[in-house]
């Protein structure tokens, strides 16, 4: 080692770090403090919008319910409070209410259809039934700093099923 190099002492390195890590201190809890509201605003909006997914899915399970039920044959099809009680009675979130539509038909070949036996000369007739189900999704946090939009959502879901024939 060169001769005019001095060793520091022992002491200033000991005082240095110790006034670095003394106005260090604190500044984890103060960014804990900042951070921490953030972070629990974030989880909270997460399992929201999951709750909101979720709902939306019963809906829908709901609704499919409803139309399954229609499209079993023509008594079925044709008895839309028959359709509406399977749907609501599927519906594993309360609140959720259906409505069926009458039956629509199409043609095989893609031409329009009235439902009549006559109007499919060259193929056969197909029947459809739809129902829709709805309900209103009200958040965990229904307060006022939320814009009302936001505080009750309603999701409305269609499905749609070919009746057997």
């Amino acid at each position: 080692m060169h001769s005019s190099m001095k060793k520091p002492v022992r002491s200033e390195t000991k005082s240095l770090a110790f006034r670095c890590a003394r106005s260090e201190r604190g500044s984890a809890i103060v960014e804990l403090v900042v951070i921490a509201p953030l972070l629990l605003l974030l989880l909270i909006g997460l399992i929201e919008v999951g709750r909101i997914g979720n709902y939306a899915i019963q809906v829908a399970n709901a609704a499919r319910a409803g139309a399954q039920f229609g499209a079993q044959d023509q008594a079925t099809a044709s008895d839309l409070q028959g359709q509406q009680n399977a749907a609501t009675a599927d519906a594993q979130v309360p609140g959720v209410t259906a409505s069926a539509a009458p039956t629509f038909c199409q043609c095989a070949d893609g031409t329009a259809s009235a439902c009549l036996q006559s109007d499919c000369a060259t193929s056969h007739r197909l029947q459809w039934v739809q129902v829709t189900a709805t309900g209103t999704f009200t958040t965990a946090l229904n307060s006022k700093f939320l814009p009302p939009p936001l505080r009750n959502i309603t999701i409305s879901q269609t499905a749609t099923e070919r009746v057997a024939q």
